[in-house]
């Protein structure tokens, strides 16, 4: 390999591992939390609060669910 084709597979290599510890380590959030969230923030910020969230509706079961 020439040097210049190891210099570009390292800064590859290097971009992916950057671009992979991205993001956050919890768990997601659903919609419905996501805007609960929403609201407290705007709450302790003094500004003005979205609309209520509605609750969301139980899941129901899937067939295809233990596939997944």
């Amino acid at each position: 390999m020439t040097r210049g084709r190891i210099l570009v597979t390292l800064a590859l290599l290097a971009a992916m591992v950057a671009v992979t510890a991205c993001g956050r380590r919890t768990g997601l959030d659903t919609p419905y939390e996501a805007a609960e969230q929403a609201r407290k923030d705007a709450e302790k910020a003094k500004q003005p609060v979205p609309p209520e969230p509605e609750k969301p509706v139980k899941d129901r079961k899937f067939i295809l669910d233990p596939l997944l």
